[in-house]
C-alpha cells in the first residue's frame, strides 16, 4: 500500500485513512460509517472525498461494494469470495461461506445465452440477538423479495 502508485492510483493520506477505517470497520459499514471513522484520523476530510474514493477504490476492485436489498449501499474491504447474511430486524450484515459454492461456469451453464459477470448470494434471517428479543417469528411470506414488510 506504500509509494506513489499503488494499482495505478497515487496513495494518498485521504485514501489510507478510508481504507484504514474500512478495514477496521468489520461490520460492512456505509459510506457515512466510513466517513465518521475516517474523520478520527483526519477530521478535515470531507463526505465527498470519502464516497467519491469508495466508488473508485471499488472500481479498482480494490474493495467490494456491496448493493444488499433492504438497505444502504455498504462496502467490505474482504475480497476473497464469500456470501452474506442480513438480520430483517436490524438490518445487520455478516459474512458466511458456504458450502458446495457454485461457480460463475457453473451459474452460466444453467443460463443459456447470458454472460455471467459474477454474483452474491444474500441469505435473510434474523440475527442472534434479536431472535433472542422477538417471541414471534417471522412469518415465511416475510422474507421473500418484493414484499415490503421484508425491507
Amino acid at each position: 500500500m506504500n509509494g506513489p502508485n499503488w494499482h495505478g492510483l497515487r496513495m494518498t493520506r485521504q485514501r489510507r485513512a478510508i481504507l484504514e477505517s474500512l478495514r477496521r470497520l468489520e461490520s460492512h459499514p456505509t459510506g457515512d460509517e466510513v466517513y465518521r471513522a475516517a474523520r478520527r484520523r483526519l477530521p478535515h476530510i470531507s463526505l465527498g472525498t470519502v464516497y467519491r474514493n469508495l466508488e473508485l477504490l471499488s472500481g479498482r476492485g480494490i474493495i467490494r461494494k456491496l448493493d444488499v436489498a433492504g438497505s444502504q449501499r455498504r462496502f467490505d474491504a474482504k475480497l476473497e469470495t464469500h456470501d452474506h447474511i442480513r438480520c430483517l430486524a436490524c438490518g445487520r450484515l455478516d459474512d458466511v461461506t458456504l458450502k458446495p459454492r457454485i461457480s460463475d461456469a457453473g451459474i452460466s451453464r444453467q443460463l443459456p445465452g447470458y454472460q455471467v459477470l459474477g454474483h452474491h448470494l444474500e441469505v435473510v434471517g434474523l440475527c442472534p440477538e434479536c431472535r433472542t428479543k422477538r417471541r414471534t417469528p417471522y412469518k415465511d411470506t416475510l422474507a421473500r423479495p418484493g414484499n415490503a414488510a421484508a425491507a
